[in-house]
């Protein structure tokens, strides 16, 4: 229960920010000696449930009330989800097996925005579009950008973010739509996950099924709180911390990875 808890705690803090969620989970569950068995995986997908319920009660009204947003999402995600069935056995087999892949990813996800952060700061790109301004064919085309992110260690968020600042949409516009987008996608996926599952694994049985709840809650929480903080950290900064930290972070499992591989 306190391995779902922290679990919880990781996903509730990263899903939202551009720092990848999925590797996180990954690393960490490594470090915690928790098995990739069935469930396991299982697990990881099925608690962003509780960060989803945050975004719901977050922004409850935009998705009740802005129609034209609604039907972006529903294009956005289109695409994505078309990309995730065809390759899900690769990614979920072979790809989420993969710690230097997941590594690689963070630090090259690190790098792009650390660029882009550049390009804004010398005008070479320009943002100031609100989300009420993206077109049908922007929408399908950040559902494509978003498909990358099935890649473990990319970030989900963070591949709708650089997106969206290619662009030319604000920071603060790109972070909702990332929050809003999460929903059709990632409950979709645990859905999916959910029958694919639980054709092999006892899944409710007492133990999972606390883990599960443990987990779900925690990263509700921790979720609700990240949103808000994410929100207000962009009134006056930009996202250059975030690259710098996929950078250090994936640095620091790489050489953990090394060191393991040579040594041990």
């Amino acid at each position: 229960m306190l391995k779902a808890f922290f679990l919880g705690l990781i996903e509730g803090i990263t899903e939202f920010l551009p720092i990848s969620s999925t590797a996180h989970l990954i690393l960490f569950s490594k470090i915690l000696n928790i098995p990739q068995t069935e469930f396991h995986k299982f697990f990881e997908v099925f608690i962003q449930s509780g960060a989803i319920l945050a975004v719901l009660l977050s922004y409850f009204k935009i998705l009740t009330s802005n129609k034209k947003i609604i039907k972006n999402l529903i294009l956005s995600f289109i695409p994505t989800a078309l990309v995730s069935l065809i390759f899900y056995k690769i990614v979920k087999n072979l790809l989420f097996e993969s710690e230097l892949i997941i590594i690689l990813m963070l630090i090259l996800g690190g790098i792009i925005f650390l660029g882009v952060e550049i390009l804004i700061k010398k005008g070479k790109l320009v943002i100031y579009k609100t989300i009420n301004q993206m077109s049908w064919l922007q929408a399908i085309l950040i559902g494509l950008i978003q498909a990358i992110s099935i890649i473990p260690g990319v970030s989900r968020s963070g591949a709708v973010i650089l997106g969206m600042l290619f662009l030319g949409f604000k920071r603060e516009d790109s972070v909702i739509y990332s929050f809003l987008l999460a929903i059709p996608t990632i409950v979709s996926a645990g859905i999916y996950d959910l029958y694919k599952t639980s054709l092999q694994t006892p899944i409710f049985s007492p133990e999972n099924f606390i883990s599960l709840l443990v987990g779900i809650i925690s990263s509700f929480i921790f979720a609700l709180i990240t949103i808000k903080w994410f929100l207000k950290y962009l009134q006056k900064n930009d996202l250059s911390l975030f690259g710098y930290y996929r950078i250090i972070f994936g640095l620091i499992f790489l050489i953990l990875l090394l060191v393991r591989k040579f040594i041990f």
